[in-house]
């Protein structure tokens, strides 16, 4: 297979720049059928971005004979049965994150995808992106000796469809499985997964502080690496300002980084450097780009279900889901 030929059910924001143009625009990889329940809307983006057939019908997309592997670009509540078909059509499968609503409906998305000897990749891209994977080259050279503790603090002052009570499905733990902290942190807990093992043990607590919407607006949690390293986090989306800062400790250095927001990448060890290292335009390019290699038989792409169902279950674990 020189070309993957994907195609997409959802187009709404994360579909405009994170990800839709890497499908099309990226060597090796191809975006040619859409779907989204309103016509006027799918048909508006399969114009702007170029894209040769439009769906209304998941079912129809999903069997399209052109269509090599599908996208899932919609909410988490729908990943686990979209999923599944794609798996019954015989076809390779990415899902946005988190994976699902609980990790006992990621165990069946994967378990149904090695069944078939397919392939089911997850939207964790920031384990591809050039920026950690600067930080995972230091810990692997050892550069702040062994690993002893893992810090991250993200908040954010509620924004104005909060406080106005506005429809957001990220804040329907029906839709989205949690909150903020759901959609969010998944992206965290996975990364630090990739760069410092798996977490074995965890332990949270959850608040609903503000109670503007009906999910958690505040948590705190703690864990265990298998290496024995430990971690801590906090997380607040109804605080008094943005801040994204993660601290890695060691036994000979620090390495410090956001998760989301664009600072240098520091270290702090036998000598200081700070890195700043910018994303792609289209910031799941190299997701993309993995996901055709591993397709296509050509290299292993970290970002699979088998890796992001350790996630599912720290999430399970904090937000007490079942």
């Amino acid at each position: 297979m020189d070309v993957v030929r994907w195609g997409m059910i959802g187009c709404g924001d994360v579909t405009e720049r994170k990800s839709g143009p890497a499908f099309y625009k990226a060597p090796g990889s191809a975006l040619v059928a859409v779907m989204g329940r309103r016509l006027e809307a799918v048909s508006d983006y399969a114009t702007r971005h170029g894209i040769a057939r439009v769906y209304t019908d998941v079912d129809a997309l999903i069997n399209d004979s052109e269509v090599d592997a599908v996208y899932i670009a919609t909410p988490p509540d729908s990943h686990h049965a979209y999923s599944l078909k794609v798996a019954a059509a015989g076809k390779h499968c990415c899902v946005e994150k988190p994976m699902a609503l609980s990790s006992g409906q990621s165990r069946e998305m994967q378990q149904a995808f090695a069944d078939a000897g397919l392939h089911l990749f997850v939207s964790y891209y920031r384990r591809s992106l050039p920026r950690f994977q600067q930080v995972r080259q230091w810990l692997e050279e050892g550069r702040i000796g062994a690993v002893r503790h893992l810090s991250w603090t993200l908040t954010k002052a509620p924004s104005a469809a909060d406080l106005e009570g506005s429809n957001n499905w990220r804040t329907d733990p029906a839709v989205a499985g949690g909150g903020y902290f759901a959609d969010l942190a998944s992206h965290g807990f996975d990364l630090f997964q990739y760069l410092l093992g798996d977490i074995v043990e965890v332990a949270g607590f959850t608040a609903r502080q503000a109670g503007l919407y009906a999910a958690e607006d505040a948590v705190s949690a703690s864990w265990r690496f298998s290496s024995g390293a430990l971690g801590m986090g906090c997380w607040s989306f109804v605080a008094d300002k943005r801040e994204d800062r993660v601290e890695i400790i060691g036994s000979e250095g620090r390495i410090s980084f956001s998760v989301f927001d664009e600072h240098p990448v520091q270290l702090f060890a036998d000598e200081q450097i700070s890195l700043q290292i910018p994303h792609h335009a289209h910031i799941q390019w190299h997701h993309v780009l993995g996901m055709n290699a591993h397709i296509c038989g050509d290299a292993q792409h970290p970002a699979v279900a088998e890796q992001a169902l350790k996630t599912d279950w720290v999430m399970d674990q904090i937000l007490k889901r079942h």
